[in-house]
């Protein structure tokens, strides 16, 4: 396995693109004769900076990296039209990356909500998403195929995604302080277990908070919360479900809290052709943090794959 300098903090120049009404921020680092492109898709509580130290390495491997900030996230602007659901950050990123930016294939990259985007982007665009790289993400439920799996992580780490779904204006008023919502958020990369103990050092932890520090960014990263549970916040139905023809690499953070138990057995369920599942030890839920090297390493021989 080759080494790769692992560089904390590093950012890069941020692009604007204005996409379906909204004012996308994106890295955007090309390599010379790159022959694939690579869009990393971030979830919650995240930003474009939970991919910042495998950027480099990976446009330094020979590929193009895109990575945009979801809207209403890091630096993108908050929704016109108020929607923040999957199918609305699908076709931000879909506009952003065939349109905008103008590739005509890719490879997407993603974790938590950025796992439900780039399978939503990878269905909606079949010949257009050539291969997915997938993390510690949501899946499609399927009771038969997953008979006998642990498909719910523990109640008691549940409290979180319940209270922002279906109380989120509530909650976000009583973090009514800058104070009261980074300690809120901090919470996700510490105690509750989310990463491996140990992953995030306090410096780190208050880099990534730091988006969330917003009132308005923080209310509307509820949002895509409350459209697990409102059919009326999605603007319209996703098509969310088995992918018979993409090829996906599937990893699995072995230390996360959050997501269910038997994940990479699950994933393998839903994508029919995949790699793995290949299951990464002393890494927790924010897996191109955690494992950098073991990331990039995987990344990069799955998409040099005929």
């Amino acid at each position: 396995m080759e080494t790769w300098r692992i560089v904390r903090h590093m950012t890069f120049t941020t692009h604007h693109a204005l996409v379906n009404n909204v004012d996308i921020a994106y890295w955007h680092e090309r390599s010379e004769g790159a022959h694939k492109v690579l869009v990393c898709v971030h979830g919650w509580p995240e930003s474009k900076r939970i991919f910042s130290r495998v950027v480099e390495p990976l446009r330094d491997a020979g590929f193009d990296v895109v990575v945009p900030d979801l809207r209403g996230f890091g630096e993108s602007g908050l929704a016109a039209d108020g929607f923040y659901d999957v199918v609305s950050h699908a076709r931000d990123i879909e506009s952003l990356v065939f349109d905008h930016l103008g590739y005509d294939a890719v490879v997407l990259v993603g974790g938590d909500l950025g796992g439900p985007v780039i399978q939503e982007l990878a269905l909606r665009n079949p010949h257009r998403v050539e291969r997915m790289v997938l993390f510690n993400s949501p899946l499609p439920m399927d009771k038969e195929r997953m008979a006998g799996m642990r498909t719910r992580p523990p109640v008691e780490v549940m409290d979180y995604f319940i209270r922002q779904g279906t109380d989120a204006a509530a909650l976000a008023a009583e973090l009514d302080t800058e104070e009261k919502r980074a300690e809120y958020i901090g919470a996700f990369y510490s105690t509750r277990l989310w990463a491996h103990p140990g992953a995030f050092n306090p410096d780190d932890i208050a880099w990534h908070v730091e988006p969330f520090c917003d009132a308005q960014k923080l209310r509307a990263s509820f949002a895509n919360y409350e459209s697990a549970f409102d059919a009326t916040k999605r603007v319209e139905k996703p098509l969310y479900g088995r992918n018979t023809i993409t090829p996906t690499l599937i990893l699995f953070g072995t230390s996360d809290h959050v997501i269910y138990p038997d994940f990479d057995l699950m994933a393998a369920t839903v994508f029919d052709i995949h790699d793995g599942p290949i299951r990464i030890e002393n890494c927790g839920h924010f897996v191109p943090w955690e494992a950098v090297e073991e990331f990039i390493f995987r990344t990069v021989e799955f998409c040099r794959e005929n």
